[in-house]
């Protein structure tokens, strides 16, 4: 049996991520979790779309959430709303509107999941709202909710551990929550890809097994 993977907050970084893999020795024995926002920001959104596909193609397990940037996709497509969309992302289509983005992309972005569950953990995009009895039926707050986690149902979650993204954190505060997972059942491995600041600007792997965390520089 392989190992099991987590990466969040691609953002358009294709070469990052392309080579974050590579690092990882990621095979067809292994299982890949994307915690979503595969687009915009970086420059390249088509090209890790295409790379997911093309892996899935050849039998390599990758699991896909849905993020916050998929769904405002979504939404401007369905609502016809401006601005066209992201300049980063339209260009990588090589497209001027979002409504001109090829369907069978549009489709994959509309058939991401909210969420997983496995083993003692739940991943997610955002974070959980616990203001419902049920977490898992607010979409929504999976999408975008921030500031979550003083609001924890203890009772509900059991010995489950919230993996997730959304957030950029610096790499020193995300080792430091890794340390901690026990204890506090939370993990953001947001690290702020496309973002040039000190502490941020790589791209986060986080083995669900052994629980290292692999922080790859952005290249892109």
């Amino acid at each position: 049996m392989g190992n099991r993977y987590a990466i969040s907050d691609i953002h358009g970084c294709f070469k990052t991520f392309k080579r974050l893999l590579e690092r990882i020795h990621f095979s067809i024995e292994d299982e890949l979790y994307l915690l979503g926002d595969y687009i915009d920001r970086g420059p390249d959104s088509k090209g890790v779309i295409d790379l997911i596909r093309r892996l899935r193609k050849k039998n390599y397990t990758i699991h896909c959430l849905m993020g916050n940037h998929e769904y405002m996709l979504i939404e401007e497509l369905k609502h016809n709303v401006w601005p066209p969309g992201v300049p980063e992302t339209l260009e990588s289509f090589k497209v001027s509107h979002n409504n001109q983005i090829a369907q069978e992309y549009v489709r994959w972005f509309k058939d991401l999941s909210y969420y997983f569950e496995l083993d003692n953990y739940i991943l997610v995009h955002a974070g959980l709202s616990f203001y419902s009895q049920n977490p898992l039926l607010d979409e929504y707050d999976m999408l975008w909710v921030r500031g979550w986690y003083g609001k924890l149902d203890w009772d509900w979650l059991e010995d489950r551990i919230i993996l997730h993204g959304h957030t950029p954190i610096h790499k020193g505060k995300i080792e430091s929550m890794r340390d901690q997972i026990d204890e506090d059942r939370i993990l953001n491995i947001d690290n702020g890809c496309v973002f040039k600041e000190q502490g941020l600007n790589h791209l986060c792997c986080f083995n669900l097994g052994t629980r290292e965390l692999i922080f790859e520089s952005n290249r892109d």
